[in-house]
Order: structure tokens, then C-alpha cells, then sequence
């Protein structure tokens, strides 16, 4: 026993202050290299490494549950229901307010030098193009062939060229539809070429419908052609009403909406909308949300928040939270927090872009419905309508009564948790994506943080006072060892003298 104090005691006084001052540095600088990784890892897919790796590798190791055991079957069917919900909570939808590649987004990039929409999001574009725009009969007319491929093709110069050969052969819609999208770098040059597209799509939808009862493969042909014609007319509209001319916009799409009504895949009525508020039509705005804004219908961030804005509208100008606390609200300024409440329910990030909180990019091609792009694609082209209505901004500043937590659901299914991943692959790299419900700090995180902090106080208090720390780590590690000196005594009290000299020498 005696031996083993005597050489714990001679391996403590042959430490220098050279060892603590490594020792605590190493340990500083490993702590710090783990805290940068996690912190990396936790920024970029929203969880801890170390947890990921216990949850997924360890512990099944350790005897954990296994998700796929026959005994949690029922548990899994039963949250089959609230998966699938999951996935068409998180489907991607095409932006109805999307803007024009040429005259628009490569304006932005000529600027900045910053690419505004993602590999991602131009991928999902380049699938829409090839639905709406293309079809089996193709290959029987030479232009509408060249323009298959355009449609498939990744270099957008590939994509002019291929457009100016097809109309080399022929008038072709789509051809003047790429160009518009693609060529024009003003919105004047697209307007120009849309007008040119719209007569070469009216005249191939006249004759595809005289035609379309003669077979399949006529049919295709004439709901390709529908689908060209009511993209060019919303595409017109949206010209016009950026060109200033908005009650020609609102004539435009209202026409669209009475010729085509089964064609909801584009969602007009949102164009509509912003159109309408931008007249201060808002008892306009109000009759197309009574039509779209029904329980049977998919909601959106604009039909929730432009029912708030008209619902605030109402009270906004003479709301007061204080007087409101002293006096109750009345039914109009509840209707007005309820719709508030519902509009926040519904796409949590909104309320920081109207607030001027965090900072507007360009909108994407397609957004994220309840996600940071479809509030980004709302804001940025109403938050000049809340700014017009006096109060409504601060009577959002003022709300309080914001459910919480959202994610558990209220008046809608419960908030997903999808959106952070889908928004990251639709977003720029440059915008920091608003994640709801806000996460909290891995417990690694900040058990690195903290470990890191301390070795590396430890290395600086031993370099500058290199004995007194060493007299300070010798009594610690009596201190630590002390439980086990006392253990070891207790030992060999019990056991016979000669055996546990026959147990040492082992």
C-alpha cells in the first residue's frame, strides 16, 4: 500500500509546470476544434453530430428501441397518418408572382455579382417547363421538337439559341415564351414578346380544338396549347401591371379567370389580389377572398395575410394596446387578432420581413408553402400594402397573442418540420434561413463551449503562475486519488497480510 503512495506521490513531483501548461493546452485546443465542428455542423443541418451519432450508431448498441420491431408497429402506423401530412405540408409549389430571368433576376446578378436562385430552384423550373409546355406530338413538328430539347437544356445561352432556330422554321409560342423569360433584359422587350407569342398561341389553340375529340394524342396536343395560352395572358397581365398599368391587369386576369376557371394550378387569383390592393380596391379584394378563402380550398401566406390586412384595416387607425387593456377589445379589433392569429399560425416567418426585422431578397421561382420562401415571396411584393394602411404594421408590432408553440397546431396542422431543409435548397446561400420553431443550442454545444473556455483559462493561469498551479494539481489529484487510497486501505485490512503481498507482487 505503502508503494503505491510513494510512487503517486514520486510520479506527481517529477511533473513540471511545462506539462500542465501542454497538457491544458492540448486540451483547450481539441475542445476548441470540436466546438467549431459541432457549431458547423449544427448551422448547416440544424442538429448536433455527437447526438446524431449516440442516437443512430450507440444506441442501438446499448440495447435501445428499434423503430423497425414488430413491437412498435402500432406505433408506426399510427404515425403514418402525420408523416404522410408531413410530406404534402412540405411539397413545393410554383411562385404565382415569380419574376422574369432576364429583365429581373440577371439584372440582380449584373449588380451584386450574386446568383439569386438556386440549382435547385431552376431544376424545379426546367420540370414545369417540359409539363406545361411540351408534349408526346412533338417530334412530328420540327420547331416544337427544337424547343423539347431547349426545355431539357441547362445552358441558358443553349436555350437562346435553340429558341431563335425554332423560330427560324416557324412561328412557335414557346420558342417567344423563352425569349421573353430568358432574352429581355426590360420588361418593355418581354411585353413585346409575349404579345408576339400570344398570337401564335391563340392561333395553335383554334386548331388544336377544333381537334382535340379526334384522339389521345390530339387531346395532349390541346391541353399543351391551353397551358401556353394561359401562361402567356398571365404573363401579359403581370407586364402590365409592373409597367404601372394595373387596372389593364386587373381586366387582363379577371378575363383569364372567367375563360379558363378549372385552371387553379396557376393561381391567379393571388396576382389578382396584389393587384387589386395596389388599386386600393378593397372591396374587390374582399370578393375574391370570399371565393378562394374557403375551408375546401389550400390556403396561402396571401390569402391569410391580405384577410388580416383587411381585418386590421377596419381597427387599425384607432387601435390601442393600452386603451384596448383597460377597456377590452371590441368584435371588430377580435376579428382583427384572431385573423392575425390565424395569418401567423400559418407562415410564422412573415411578420419579420413586414417589420423590416430581417432583410428582403429576391423571391425564388418556387416556394415553400408555411416556409421562409413563401414568406419572402409575400413580403416582397405586399409589404408596400401594409405600409399603406395606417396602423396595420403596428398593430402586428403589438400582437401578443401569438399561439405558442405553433408547431403543435391550432387552427391549421401542426407546423412541420420539413421547411428548413426544402427553403435551404430553394433559397440562396447568402440568405440566412428563418427557422421556426427557433432551436435551441445542442447540449454539446455548450458543454464544448465550456470546456473549451475552461482548459483554455487553465493553460493561461499555469503559464503565467506555473508553481502555484502545480501545487494546486498535485493537491487535486490527492484530492481525486483520495477515495481510492481509502478503498485500498479497507482492503488490506480485510484481506491476510501474506496474500495480499502475493496480490501486489502480481
Amino acid at each position: 500500500m505503502f508503494g503505491t503512495e510513494s510512487s503517486l506521490s514520486m510520479f506527481l513531483n517529477t511533473l513540471t509546470p511545462k506539462f500542465y501548461v501542454a497538457l491544458t493546452g492540448t486540451s483547450s485546443l481539441i475542445s476548441g476544434l470540436i466546438l467549431i465542428f459541432e457549431w458547423w455542423y449544427f448551422r448547416k443541418y440544424g442538429t448536433s453530430f455527437i447526438e446524431q451519432v449516440s442516437v443512430s450508431h450507440l444506441r442501438p448498441l446499448l440495447g435501445g428501441v428499434d423503430n423497425n420491431s414488430p413491437n412498435n408497429s402500432n406505433t408506426s402506423n399510427g404515425d403514418s397518418d402525420s408523416n404522410r401530412q408531413s410530406v404534402s405540408e412540405c411539397k413545393v409549389w410554383r411562385n404565382p408572382l415569380n419574376l422574369f430571368r432576364g429583365a429581373e433576376y440577371n439584372r440582380y446578378t449584373w449588380v451584386t455579382g450574386r446568383e439569386p436562385l438556386t440549382y435547385y430552384d431552376m431544376n424545379l423550373s426546367a420540370q414545369d417547363h417540359q409539363t406545361f409546355f411540351t408534349c408526346d406530338t412533338d417530334h412530328l413538328r420540327p420547331a416544337d421538337a427544337i424547343m423539347q430539347k431547349a426545355w431539357r437544356e441547362r445552358n441558358p445561352q443553349a436555350r437562346i439559341s435553340a429558341a431563335h432556330e425554332a423560330l427560324e422554321l416557324n412561328e412557335c409560342a414557346t420558342a417567344y415564351i423563352l425569349l421573353a423569360e430568358e432574352e429581355a433584359t426590360t420588361i418593355v422587350e418581354a411585353e413585346k414578346l409575349f404579345k408576339q407569342a400570344l398570337k401564335a398561341g391563340e392561333g395553335c389553340y383554334r386548331r388544336s380544338q377544333q381537334l382535340q375529340h379526334h384522339g389521345a394524342q390530339y387531346e395532349a396536343q390541346h391541353r399543351r396549347d391551353t397551358n401556353v395560352l394561359v401562361y402567356i395572358k398571365r404573363r401579359l397581365a403581370m407586364c402590365a401591371r409592373k409597367l404601372g398599368k394595373t387596372r389593364e391587369a386587373v381586366k387582363m386576369m379577371r378575363d383569364l379567370m372567367k375563360e379558363f376557371p378549372l385552371l387553379s394550378m396557376f393561381n391567379i387569383h393571388e396576382n389578382l389580389l396584389e393587384a387589386l390592393l395596389e388599386l386600393q380596391a378593397y372591396a374587390d379584394v374582399q370578393a375574391v377572398l370570399a371565393k378562394y378563402d374557403d375551408i375546401s380550398l389550400p390556403k396561402s401566406a396571401t390569402i391569410c395575410y391580405t384577410a388580416a390586412l383587411l381585418k386590421a384595416r377596419a381597427v387599425s387607425d384607432k387601435f390601442s394596446p393600452e386603451a384596448a387593456s383597460r377597456r377590452g377589445l371590441s368584435t371588430a379589433e377580435m376579428n382583427a387578432v384572431e385573423a392575425i392569429h390565424r395569418a401567423v399560425e400559418f407562415n410564422p416567418h412573415v411578420p419579420k420581413y413586414l417589420l423590416e426585422m430581417k432583410s428582403l431578397i429576391l423571391p425564388p421561382e418556387h416556394i415553400l408553402k408555411r416556409g421562409d420562401s413563401e414568406a419572402i415571396a409575400y413580403a416582397f411584393f405586399h409589404l408596400q400594402h401594409w405600409k399603406r394602411v395606417e396602423g396595420a404594421l403596428n398593430l402586428l408590432h403589438s400582437f401578443r397573442m401569438i399561439p405558442y408553440p405553433l408547431e403543435k397546431g391550432h387552427l391549421f396542422y401542426p407546423y412541420p418540420i420539413c421547411t428548413e431543409t426544402a427553403d435551404r435548397e430553394l433559397l440562396p446561400s447568402f440568405h440566412e434561413v428563418s427557422v421556426y420553431p427557433k432551436k435551441e443550442l445542442p447540449f454539446f454545444i455548450l458543454f464544448t463551449a465550456g470546456l473549451c473556455s475552461f482548459t483554455a483559462m487553465l493553460a493561461l493561469l499555469t503559464h503565467q503562475f506555473p508553481e502555484l498551479m502545480g501545487v494546486f494539481a498535485k493537491a487535486f489529484l490527492s484530492t481525486l486519488f483520495a477515495p481510492l487510497n481509502f478503498v485500498m486501505e479497507k482492503v488490506e485490512s480485510i484481506l491476510p497480510s501474506s496474500l495480499w503481498h502475493q496480490l501486489t507482487r502480481i
